[in-house]
């Protein structure tokens, strides 16, 4: 059951965001929807919670501005639920207790852009195998919104990066957090093959937590054929739970390479990357 004694201060924003948000089960509600899980029983199942206890959360959400649902069964009655922007505006804030969670409680406290093979975050990313990717529309270099999958594309690699450091300069120490570097190789490399993926059918999408200005002038200087995408919303890093690791004052993506069927299901994901030409010649053979 919900806190009923709990009164947040009325002049402290953090009280009143946990009078609104603060049971576990409720952040946990946000975090599948994030994911694309819009019915009832697909949340039951996902987060293993009676479906009273479901229901009550959910009302709570409906009641908070945070949730919204419509109907998409008639009889009997069935709802699906979605965030709406208030809920979405939360999606940074599950974000940073993911990073929290996986740096302080997950791993040793260490500062990194990467993770072992046997680290939770590995495990979590080799589990999208076989997952359906929800639609993520994220603002491109081009200048429009796009999909992150590409649906005329046989098949889609989609690589997270952290950060290049063109025109916008690297926070100090990028260096010396492990898997930072080798943002501005790993897309001059998907750029070197680029015809290759192209003749085969498979879009190449990159996408960093940069601002689209940023990797609008980084492509223009490298001259990148394929699409870049901004996550600065931290969208699909929710949806996916990609990792991440905050340095110079935002989140960044940790280096991850997916491989996407047109169907919009995760064929294969490399996570750690540690060869990045490596990688590179992994997608475009395994996709």
């Amino acid at each position: 059951m919900r806190r009923s004694t709990f009164s947040p201060e009325p002049d402290c924003a953090i009280a009143q965001s946990l009078g609104v948000i603060g049971d576990g089960w409720e952040l946990l509600v946000v975090r599948d929807l994030a994911r694309g899980l819009e019915r009832f029983d697909q949340l039951a199942e996902s987060l293993h919670i009676s479906r009273k206890v479901l229901t009550e959360r959910l009302n709570g959400l409906l009641e908070s501005g945070i949730v919204s649902r419509s109907a998409y069964q008639e009889r009997p009655k069935r709802y699906a639920y979605r965030l709406t922007p208030r809920g979405r505006a939360l999606l940074p804030v599950l974000v940073a207790l993911q990073d929290w969670g996986d740096r302080w409680l997950l791993g040793d406290g260490s500062l990194s852009g990467t993770n072992s093979a046997d680290e939770p975050p590995a495990h979590r990313l080799h589990e999208l195998v076989g997952q359906r990717v929800p639609y993520v529309a994220l603002p491109s270099i081009v200048g429009t919104t796009v999909d992150v999958v590409d649906a005329d594309a046989r098949a889609t690699v989609l690589f997270g990066y952290p950060a290049t450091g063109r025109p916008t300069p690297l926070p100090d120490g990028w260096s010396e957090i492990a898997g930072a570097s080798g943002c501005t190789l790993e897309n001059r490399l998907f750029a070197g093959r680029y015809d290759d993926f192209a003749a085969r059918g498979i879009a190449v999408r990159g996408v960093s937590t940069q601002r689209t200005d940023e990797q609008q002038a980084f492509a223009r200087a490298e001259e990148i054929p394929h699409l870049l995408l901004s996550d600065l919303d931290l969208e699909l890093v929710a949806a996916l739970r990609l990792p991440t690791f905050r340095a110079g004052g935002y989140e960044r993506l940790k280096r991850v390479v997916l491989v996407i069927g047109s169907d919009r299901v995760v064929r294969d994901v490399r996570y750690p990357v540690t060869d990045i030409a490596d990688a590179v010649d992994w997608a475009l053979t395994t996709a």
